[in-house]
């Protein structure tokens, strides 16, 4: 199979997240998914677009239509969009609703990609594997599942994606 390019759009959340010390909240920081990228020695063509340095909760209508925007003004069409978990599923209604024809792929991590047990490279690369093969849509992939975007929920309380 011919690797096609992807774009990669980050846009903060807990992935890019760095927690400073004892006192400290966490801070969305420079995004380190050319970091994680760079490290797993990815050879898949792609091009990386930081959109937003944002907590998903602080998101605006204004700010998913920009990613939106970004996704289908894009020449790529194989996407993944890094992203934080809590408001994941808004941005996938929004996508679905507004970019017709793509594969876009939403992943984001549990805890920030700088700690040393973080689930951000797993799913940056899942993301990356399933934008390659996956059908036209939207989806969400995150701890080692593949979830269509429109049909799934984060469980707080179990710290993880579930169907709905």
């Amino acid at each position: 199979m011919a690797a096609k390019a992807l774009l990669i759009l980050t846009t903060g959340g807990t992935i890019d997240k760095n927690y400073f010390d004892a006192l400290s909240e966490y801070q969305i920081v420079d995004s380190g998914i050319p970091a994680l990228l760079n490290e797993a020695r990815v050879t898949l063509p792609y091009r990386l677009i930081e959109l937003m340095r944002k907590d998903s909760l602080e998101l605006t209508d204004a700010d998913r239509s920009a990613i939106a925007r970004a996704a289908k003004n894009s020449p790529e069409t194989r996407i993944v969009i890094t992203h934080g978990t809590d408001t994941m599923t808004e941005t996938a209604k929004v996508l679905s609703a507004e970019v017709p024809g793509k594969t876009i792929v939403l992943t984001g991590a549990l805890s920030p990609a700088r700690f040393a047990e973080t689930d951000a490279p797993f799913n940056l690369g899942m993301a990356c594997a399933t934008a390659q093969v996956a059908a036209t849509g939207v989806w969400i992939v995150m701890s080692g599942q593949v979830f269509d975007g429109l049909k799934v929920r984060k469980d707080r309380a179990a710290g993880r994606f579930v169907e709905i």
